[in-house]
């Protein structure tokens, strides 16, 4: 004998709406009109403010990654000597600006995100002509910003790298000299 088991309409309604509250990221992607988002040299920071669409709900978290060429500044024990030309390797920075789930709005937001600054002063001096010297990083020229957006937490649904024609100059970074991919 077969028995048929009816779920009531009200039953299947709750499910359906449950559901459709459980929204992931589809297809996230820089909003229009820009398709890069903007960069600022702050002189040992770099800021990308931009807007993304595409979004799921829930938390997310947004991270600049730069690489950059430092300037610094080698001083002797005794504080009097300081030789140019003192400059360390290309070194990357990065900062993160987490985005709770109610400031993302129909899958919309927008997000200003700034680096951290270089440790200074390095430690070791490894510029320097030796270790019992101070090394002073004085300014940062970045020549790559790599946007990675991750929702939830630990999920990478969106990554931008972008270069830039010349390694960047304290304050705007001009938009026609930035390229992303």
């Amino acid at each position: 004998m077969k028995t048929k088991m009816r779920v009531p309409k009200a039953s299947l309604m709750i499910l359906a709406l449950a559901m459709a509250n459980v929204v992931s990221a589809q297809n996230v992607h820089l909003k229009p009109p820009q398709k890069s988002p903007s960069f600022i040299d702050n002189g040992l920071t770099l800021t990308s403010v931009g807007a993304l669409a595409g979004l799921g709900e829930g938390d997310l978290a947004v991270t600049l990654s730069a690489e950059a060429n430092a300037t610094a500044v080698c001083t002797n024990p005794a504080g009097a000597n300081q030789p140019a030309g003192q400059n360390p390797a290309p070194i990357t920075v990065s900062g993160t600006q987490a985005i709770p789930a109610p400031d993302v709005k129909n899958g919309n937001t927008t997000f200003n995100v700034t680096t951290i600054a270089p440790q200074s002063p390095v430690p070791g001096a490894p510029g320097c002509p030796n270790p019992n010297w101070t090394q002073s990083i004085t300014d940062l020229s970045f020549l790559t910003g790599t946007i990675t957006v991750e929702q939830p937490l630990g999920n990478t649904v969106f990554t931008v790298s972008c270069s830039f024609a010349s390694p960047t100059l304290n304050g705007a970074v001009p938009a026609n000299s930035v390229s992303c991919q």
